[in-house]
């Protein structure tokens, strides 16, 4: 098979901020057996930017995807990434403002990308995402909803479209696509597995999804992994 998993909910639990991720020596283990054993067709494909990705991963997994898919980083190390859009500085200044009437909001600047993280004021989504709405139509950027996030983004490919794009290279090329993800935003990741011939699992709370099984949460999508490192995953049990 080849594998596509999220960071974030997936391989790593959810933190309060994305700093409180860091490397960890058990998923550096794991990291090393799945590009080993599957002879680099392991790619994490996540919101994170590809610097922040790098830093938790520890420099391991060349193939990844970041800001949900918008930047891509093929397994020969080749870089394809859109320039930030003017409109994304502003942005990031109105977001920056508006977080700064409130110590639990978090701004993130991804450059391609900008993040609003209420995960420590759950009571201000509704403001939150009807801001960055209101700058989406304003600036002609996309909003991207996630778990505790309303985030700005450069119009392009998310994380279906990464997937499709690292299915057309090697060493993915040829190979039963799995995806394992989390959030709202891997949605588009099980769609395109499952149109190729493979299958998604969504790890956490189950939940209308393209998902065709269900990992309780990181510790169990980590010990199904572990699983399947020692015998062949089977789509049908």
């Amino acid at each position: 098979m080849a594998l596509f998993a999220d960071l974030d909910g997936t391989l790593a639990p959810i933190e309060s901020s994305p700093d409180g991720v860091g490397p960890n020596a058990r998923r550096r283990r794991l990291l090393n057996s799945l590009s080993s054993a599957l002879g680099g067709r392991f790619a994490v494909i996540s919101g994170r930017g590809l610097a922040d990705l790098d830093r938790v991963l520890e420099g391991r997994i060349r193939p990844v995807a970041a800001i949900h898919g918008l930047v891509r980083r093929r397994a020969d190390g080749t870089l394809v990434a859109p320039a930030a859009p003017p409109a994304m500085d502003q942005a990031f200044k109105t977001l920056r403002a508006f977080a700064s009437r409130d110590p639990q909001l978090l701004v993130e600047n991804k450059g391609a990308a900008v993040a609003l993280h209420y995960r420590r004021a759950p009571a201000l989504e509704a403001p939150c995402i009807d801001l960055a709405e209101r700058l989406a139509t304003d600036l002609a950027l996309e909003v991207q909803k996630g778990d505790m996030v309303a985030e700005l983004r450069a119009p392009g490919p998310d994380k279906g479209a990464a997937v499709r794009a690292f299915m057309k290279e090697p060493p993915f090329a040829g190979f039963t696509p799995v995806y394992l993800g989390d959030d709202l935003t891997d949605e588009s990741g099980f769609r395109a597995v499952q149109a190729m011939g493979g299958f998604g699992a969504l790890v956490g709370t189950r939940r209308p999804t393209a998902a065709r099984f269900c990992l309780r949460d990181v510790e169990t999508a980590r010990d199904w992994l572990v699983r399947a490192l020692e015998r062949p995953v089977d789509s049908r049990s």
